[in-house]
């Protein structure tokens, strides 16, 4: 009975898109349920931004500690793949210290750059629709964070790309990369190469931080303990 209820719910979103209607059709499926409570669609876009602010919160604080990317295999990022053969020369010649070096101090400029993502991402999420809220709740465990990753990814890197450039200067890995790319480079018989390692760098942070965001989503969405406020709670229960 009760799926029968949540696919009529579906289909009352889908066909009636007004805060009115939305709401008095939560209303029957709570009274339905015995819920109660009512809930309204407010409370569910309130509850989604808090579940992706509580998350990216969480997420940030993970990737910013030391080792946060280095020592998670999950989101460490590699020497970029694009130029593999200058990492593949180098080993071979006897400078696989400075690649590892370089790849230590990528990660670490990507350590420091997550403790600025939260307001950038935070900006992001406040600007999530009730509409777009209501679309999600129903999805996969990580559907809000791919919803998040698909419509700001363009304008998360924007303003995030300074923020990770500062911070690459900052551990001395824009200097490390540019000796290596310059030793490749003179190498005889190589192809110059002179790839953009800001834009390496600023796509790979962000998905590691996006890849973090979905584990904290999954966890509230699954995990009842993982709901730490009776909004979350609520909204959340509501899909159990």
């Amino acid at each position: 009975m009760k799926k029968v209820l949540l696919c009529l719910f579906v289909v009352a979103i889908i066909v009636s898109c007004t805060t009115t209607q939305i709401n008095k059709t939560i209303g029957d499926i709570n009274d339905a349920l015995g819920s109660g409570g009512g809930l309204t669609t407010e409370q569910v876009a309130a509850g989604l931004k808090e579940a992706l602010t509580k998350g990216i919160s969480n997420g940030s604080a993970q990737a910013s500690q030391l080792d946060g990317y280095f020592k998670n295999p999950k989101i460490k990022i590699p020497f970029p793949p694009d130029v593999q053969k200058v990492e593949d020369k180098l080993r071979q010649i006897g400078l696989g210290g400075e690649v590892d070096k370089f790849v230590k101090q990528l990660n670490r400029g990507a350590e420091d750059a997550a403790k600025e993502s939260k307001t950038i991402f935070v900006t992001a999420i406040k600007a999530m629709t009730i509409q777009d809220a209501w679309n999600i709740l129903k999805g996969e465990d990580d559907a809000a964070t791919q919803y998040l990753m698909k419509t700001t990814s363009a304008q998360l890197k924007a303003k995030f790309k300074p923020v990770m450039k500062s911070s690459l200067d900052k551990v001395n890995a824009t200097k490390y990369y540019s000796d290596i790319i310059n030793t490749y480079n003179k190498i005889p018989l190589v192809e110059d190469v002179n790839p953009n390692l800001d834009d390496y760098a600023t796509d790979k942070a962000i998905e590691g931080l996006f890849y973090l965001v979905a584990q904290e989503e999954e966890k509230i969405r699954e995990d009842p303990i993982a709901r730490t406020t009776e909004l979350l709670k609520k909204v959340f229960a509501a899909q159990d």
